[in-house]
C-alpha cells in the first residue's frame, strides 16, 4: 500500500494590476567562424620584429646610462649637503677650520719669512693637493706638493721653518704618511684633511696629538653607492673643503682676493675677464702663426683668385691667409681677415698674380710693425694713431714701402717676444679693442 502524502508546492503572488510583459533576454553575438586555411594564419600585428626589439633595448640602455648619472650627482651632492651641515653645527668641525686658517694666514702674512703651505698626499688625494697647490698659488698663498715617498729620498729639504703641513687621506692611516709623519718638524703646524669627525678615531692624529682636523667625511662609503671603492665622492667631498680653506685664508692675507687672481691668472679666458682695460696686451690678441692657413699662389694652368682667398680665410681657424710660393715682392706674405672682407665681387674672378690683385691685399713680411708682447693695448693704439697723425704709415717706421692701404687698421703688427714673432694682429682689431675700453 502506498502511503499517501500532501503535495508541498511554494509560490510567489505579486499583485500587480498590470501584468508583466515577457521580454527575453539578448543572446551573444555568434562568433565568424573563419574559413579552414584561417586557423594556421599567424598573428603578425602581434609579433615584434628585430628592429623594433633592438630600438627598445637602445633607449632602455640610454635611460639606465642617464640613471647612473643621476645617482652619482645626486650621492655627491648629498655627500656635500652633509659636510655643509657639519661645518655649520659640529664643534670639532669648526675649531678644526678656524685654527687651520689662522695657522696658515699666520705664516704667510709675513712675507719675510717665506712661509708656505706644504700639500702632502699619495694617490688619488695626491691628484687633489697639486689641484689645492695650483688654488693656493692662484689666491697668492704660496704652496708646493710634497710627494711622501719622495720626501724620504730628498724632497724634505724644501721644507722651511715657517711652513705649514696640510696632509690629505681619506683613511687617516695611509701607510706613505705613517711612515713619513717621524720626519716632520713638529715645530711646524700639520693639519689634517680626512674622513674622520673625532680626533681620537684617527690613528694619524693619535701618532701626533697637535695635529689640526678638518674633517671631509662622506655618508656613505662609495662601495655602498656605486658598488665599487674607487675615490668618487670622498675626493669631491675634499677638494671642496680644501677649496674653502683656500679662499677664507686668501680673504684674510689680501684685502681683495679678485685684484690678486688677477694678478697671477693673466692668461686664458678667465684672465681676459679679470684684465682691466689699461692691463690688456697686445700678446692677447694676437693670431699664433700656426693658426693662419697657407695657401700656394698655384701654376699658371691653375692660377690663384680671389675666390680661392676667400675659400681659405674662410676654413682657416682665425680667418687669415699666408701666401706662399709666388716669388718676391708683394706676392709673398699675409692677408688678414679685414682686407679678405673687402673684397668685391669683380676681385672673387680676379687672379692674384697676373691681374696685380695681391698687391691691395698682400701685407709683406717687411711691411709688418712689430711691436712687443707686453706692450698694452691702450699703448700700441695710441703709437700707431700717432705715427698716423704725423703723416707716417707705421709699416713705413722699418723701412717697410708697401703699395697697397696703408692705413692704421690694415697695419699688420707682428706681436715679439724674445726677438720672435709669436703672432699676427690687425691694428683695426688692436684700435676697436683699445676704444671699447675707453
Amino acid at each position: 500500500m502506498v502511503e499517501q502524502r500532501p503535495v508541498h508546492n511554494s509560490e510567489v503572488y505579486l499583485l500587480r494590476q498590470t501584468p508583466f510583459t515577457t521580454v527575453p533576454p539578448l543572446s551573444p553575438p555568434s562568433p565568424i567562424t573563419p574559413a579552414e586555411d584561417d586557423f594556421c594564419t599567424p598573428i603578425e600585428a602581434l609579433s615584434l620584429s628585430p628592429s623594433s626589439i633592438a630600438t627598445c633595448d637602445e633607449r632602455l640602455a640610454v635611460q639606465e646610462r642617464l640613471a647612473g648619472a643621476v645617482h652619482v650627482l645626486s650621492t655627491e651632492t648629498t655627500a656635500l649637503q652633509r659636510v655643509t651641515q657639519l661645518y655649520s653645527t659640529d664643534a670639532v668641525a669648526r675649531s678644526g677650520f678656524n685654527r687651520a686658517v689662522e695657522a696658515i694666514a699666520r705664516r704667510q702674512s709675513d712675507r719675510g719669512k717665506n712661509g708656505k703651505v706644504v700639500v702632502v698626499g699619495v694617490g688619488k688625494s695626491g691628484h687633489i693637493a697639486k689641484k689645492l697647490v695650483a688654488t693656493f698659488n692662484s689666491l697668492a698663498i704660496q704652496a708646493v706638493f710634497l710627494h711622501p715617498t719622495e720626501a724620504l729620498h730628498g724632497d724634505l729639504g724644501q721644507i722651511g721653518a715657517n711652513d705649514t703641513f696640510l696632509l690629505i687621506t681619506f683613511s687617516g692611516k695611509t701607510p706613505e704618511l705613517l711612515m713619513l709623519l717621524p720626519h716632520l718638524d713638529k715645530a711646524l703646524p700639520l693639519i689634517l684633511l680626512t674622513s674622520h669627525t673625532r680626533p681620537e678615531t684617527c690613528e694619524l692624529i693619535r701618532c701626533r696629538p697637535d695635529t689640526i682636523l678638518l674633517p671631509a667625511p662622506i655618508h656613505e662609503s662609495e662601495t655602498k653607492s656605486f658598488g665599487v671603492s674607487a675615490p668618487t665622492t670622498s675626493t669631491t667631498v675634499a677638494l671642496t673643503v680644501g677649496d674653502a680653506l683656500a679662499i677664507v685664508v686668501s680673504r684674510e692675507l689680501h684685502p681683495s682676493v679678485s685684484s690678486v687672481f688677477a694678478k697671477n691668472h693673466p692668461g686664458g679666458a678667465i684672465g681676459a675677464a679679470l684684465r682691466g682695460p689699461q692691463d690688456a696686451l697686445v700678446r692677447h690678441l694676437a693670431v699664433p702663426l700656426s693658426d693662419i692657413a697657407d695657401l700656394s699662389t698655384g701654376t699658371p694652368s691653375a692660377p690663384t683668385t680671389g675666390a680661392d682667398v676667400l675659400r681659405a680665410g674662410y676654413a682657416s681657424p682665425s680667418g687669415w691667409v699666408r701666401l706662399s710660393n709666388g716669388g718676391s715682392g708683394s706676392g709673398t706674405g699675409v692677408i688678414s681677415p679685414r682686407r679678405i672682407r673687402q673684397l668685391s665681387a669683380s676681385d672673387l674672378v680676379r687672379r692674384i698674380m697676373a691681374d696685380g690683385l695681391a698687391a691691395a691685399l698682400v701685407t709683406a713680411t717687411g711691411d709688418f710693425v712689430p711691436m712687443a708682447a707686453d706692450t698694452t693695448v691702450r699703448q700700441a693704439a695710441e703709437w700707431i694713431r700717432a705715427l698716423q697723425q704725423q703723416g707716417r704709415p707705421p709699416s713705413q717706421q722699418n723701412g717697410g714701402g708697401s703699395s697697397n692701404d696703408d692705413t692704421p687698421e690694415n697695419t699688420i703688427v707682428a706681436v715679439m717676444e724674445k726677438g720672435e714673432c709669436i703672432g699676427l694682429l690687425e691694428g683695426g682689431a688692436l684700435l676697436e679693442e683699445a676704444d671699447k675700453n675707453l
